[in-house]
């Protein structure tokens, strides 16, 4: 299944039975990019650091090279569209999401170029041993996210796939700190800005909306349901994004719709009788209640596994305390009455932001696109 195809007479472009690119450190693509090695893969294809070869030569980029294959590659345009939208709406890229710095395609491969980066929130949080992230950096983190996802929405778009494999370290540089009550070495990030990615999936208000969007354990009541979809289903994701920052772990860990909604039954108490009659998955409802077995093997361990919310809080001080609160308020059921991420930005949990941190007086696009 690998096609051999020439590039001007001598050079080899082959492709797996996947339909990666194969390449080798040292390749030369678009006669300006240089593979160095590579970053990480996904379904997409391939996410290698080059050499740019314009300038002097030293500026490294993250170059996504999308597999030759057609749903992949028309995936890959829809991207690029909301980049450039980005860029649009946001040339000096104060707004914390990836810029886009340069597209081609490679013998039916799309590239796309990018600043780089450092490790996501996920990978810094996998390698130290799940050892959840400080308050503080948990506050600089989610106010960054908070202005990011705030100015998508701005701009009539959803992004739908936000989780911390999503949420990028401009630097995940670390000091080694010894922390005594543990007994142990523990990494700490030294700057917490961060770049939201990924916009793969990102949706604008007039686009086809699909009937399931975003990764499992970040999907809104109102997606499972198959109620409709638009912005807050980003907000429902954001709030469980701060619980697993704060604590490290995933909040609704499950891989089964009715298992999920009896998990946030748990966690956030009975789901709005109305959300459940007006759902078309009647099979998860008697009644207009959640049709589950507490006693069953499930229910056991939903009962064991998951307590409601303000449980997991570590510490009763104030600021612990306006975190929960500011998560419960991303975690409403009702996706009218969910908070939204301008008001999100104005709770007190961020009142304790270093003036540093802050980020003054945004652009709003408001006036350039419809308000959503």
């Amino acid at each position: 299944n690998r096609r051999d195809k020439s590039d001007s007479g001598h050079v080899n472009i082959r492709d797996d039975d996947e339909g990666h690119l194969i390449y080798v450190p040292g390749d030369i693509l678009h006669h300006q990019y240089e593979i160095r090695r590579t970053l990480g893969e996904g379904t997409f294809g391939k996410v290698v650091e080059v050499r740019d070869l314009r300038g002097d030569g030293s500026t490294r980029l993250a170059l996504k090279i999308i597999k030759n294959v057609e749903k992949y590659r028309e995936a890959a345009r829809l991207e690029i569209n909301v980049l450039k939208t980005i860029n649009e709406k946001d040339p000096d890229g104060v707004n914390l999401c990836v810029a886009l710095l340069d597209s081609f395609d490679y013998y039916g491969h799309i590239c796309i170029a990018f600043d780089m980066l450092g490790l996501s929130v996920f990978d810094f949080l996998k390698e130290n041993n799940y050892i959840p992230y400080p308050i503080d950096q948990v506050r600089h983190v989610s106010y960054q996210l908070c202005l990011a996802v705030k100015f998508l929405h701005e701009i009539a778009l959803t992004h739908t796939d936000l989780k911390p494999e999503n949420i990028l370290f401009v630097n995940s540089d670390y000091n080694i700190v010894y922390n005594h009550r543990k007994r142990r070495d523990e990494r700490v990030v030294r700057r917490t800005d961060i770049k939201v990615i990924d916009f793969g999936s990102a949706t604008f208000d007039w686009e086809h909306h699909s009937t399931i969007v975003s990764t499992r354990h970040y999907r809104a009541p109102e997606v499972i349901l198959e109620l409709g979809w638009s912005q807050p289903c980003d907000v429902w994701s954001v709030g469980c994004i701060l619980f697993e920052l704060y604590l490290g772990f995933t909040l609704f860990q499950t891989h089964d719709n009715k298992e999920h909604l009896a998990m946030m039954e748990r966690i956030l108490g009975s789901i709005p009788y109305r959300m459940a009659k007006q759902s078309k998955k009647t099979k998860y409802f008697y009644h207009g209640r959640l049709d589950w077995d507490e006693r069953s093997s499930a229910g056991r361990y939903v009962r064991e596994n998951c307590k409601p919310l303000r449980r997991y809080m570590v510490s009763d001080e104030p600021d612990h305390q306006q975190l929960f609160e500011l998560i419960e308020k991303m975690l409403e059921y009702d996706p009218k009455r969910r908070i939204t991420l301008v008001d999100a930005l104005r709770h007190p949990f961020f009142e304790r932001l270093l003036p540093e941190q802050r980020i003054s007086d945004l652009p709003s696009v408001a006036n350039t696109s419809s308000k959503s």
